[in-house]
């Protein structure tokens, strides 16, 4: 089943490394799985990974630590 990675969408690559896809190509003729072209923040550059290693990057579902609610709260009053 395909992940349906899109243009922008934040993911991690490496277990620890976030990204962006800037590029969807899909599955070739040799079977290989769909690719994506994907920005590297650390890396400052673009790398192809194969779908089975890019994971959606799900900071909707995460909860904001102590340090991240003040840092949230103190962007949003100094708006």
């Amino acid at each position: 089943m395909s992940k349906q990675l899109a243009f922008g969408d934040i993911v991690v690559v490496e277990t620890d490394q976030i990204g962006v896809i800037v590029k969807s190509w899909m599955k070739d003729n040799q079977d290989n799985p769909p690719k994506y072209e994907v920005y590297v923040r650390n890396y400052r550059t673009i790398r192809e990974y194969y779908e089975p290693d890019v994971d959606r990057y799900l900071v909707r579902h995460k909860e904001l630590d102590e340090d991240e609610i003040e840092w949230q709260y103190n962007g949003v009053e100094n708006k």
